[in-house]
């Protein structure tokens, strides 16, 4: 009888995740680059029943049961979010379309060869370098400029440049007076390179990515295909704009409302339960 507990509550447990994920979805509609963040779901191994306890009947399959759901795992969507105009010169915003020979990326950037085996499209992020000295990625290009020169993002970690050390712009030059070129190099008013080029990094597999917060992403372990882009990998960096958030706040809020109610089924379920077991004590109490 308590089976049936059991799976409702393994599903108020997964609705409440599924819940939590899409409000922070929402909360983040206006944070610049910020990735959407889905929950994925499984239920836990099937059991084959048995008719069983019967004398002289022959063994009989009844069919399989499934004992509940669980919260897996939360996957970022990485698709190109679209652009924004701020005209401000710290704001930067990268476009990355890279193509992989003989693949064709759907809308959900994914893409199944001939042998069926899936591919993921690769994606393009900015190199920075947190408080603690860790390399991460991240799309929110807001960045500030600090007293010494160094370019930052929001969270205080440091931009990276090709040489792999932090970007630092010469005394006295500001990002105002600066001209980002199609190869990231910064250039002056007059066209001359000033020897400081952003680090474009290329995530082969963006899935393998760990969301790290303030919208910075690590590798789970040290495997992680990366390396920096070169010509001609369809990756672009606009100043003066930012990159909005992929969250489609119409999906978003079917999703919201969805697990509020599969969450409020559930709910039922274990009320039923709890009267009937109410009831149940109640009957034993008198005899």
């Amino acid at each position: 009888m308590l089976r049936g507990l059991y799976t409702a509550a393994s599903g108020m447990i997964a609705q409440q995740r599924r819940h939590d994920t899409v409000t922070n979805n929402i909360s983040n509609i206006h944070t610049p680059g910020y990735k959407q963040n889905n929950a994925v779901t499984r239920s836990f191994p099937e059991m084959l029943l048995s008719m069983t306890g019967v004398e002289n009947a022959k063994h009989t399959s009844i069919g399989r049961w499934t004992s509940g759901v669980f919260a897996e795992e939360s996957l970022s969507i990485h698709l190109q979010g679209d652009l924004t105009q701020t005209n401000q010169s710290s704001d930067f915003a990268l476009i990355s379309n890279i193509e992989v020979e003989g693949l064709a990326f759907d809308a959900s950037g994914k893409a199944i060869g001939p042998d069926g085996e899936v591919t993921f499209q690769p994606q393009a992020f900015f190199t920075v370098q947190d408080p603690a000295g860790e390399i991460r990625y991240t799309r929110g290009g807001k960045f500030t400029v600090t007293g010494d020169g160094f370019l930052m993002t929001s969270d205080g970690s440091n931009v990276l440049g090709t040489n792999g050390a932090p970007i630092q712009l010469p005394a006295g030059v500001g990002l105002d007076s600066l001209v980002l070129t199609e190869d990231q190099r910064f250039t002056d008013a007059n066209g001359t390179d000033i020897g400081v080029q952003l680090m474009i990094s290329r995530i082969e597999n963006p899935n393998n990515l760990v969301r790290q917060g303030n919208g910075n992403f690590r590798f789970a372990a040290d495997d992680g295909e990366v390396r920096p882009t070169v010509a001609g990998e369809r990756i672009e960096v606009r100043q003066g704009y930012v990159e909005r958030s992929n969250v489609d706040p119409a999906q978003a809020s079917v999703d919201l409302m969805s697990a509020v109610r599969a969450y409020e089924a559930n709910q039922k379920v274990i009320q039923f339960y709890d009267q009937s077991l109410q009831k149940a004590v109640n009957e034993v109490g008198r005899i």
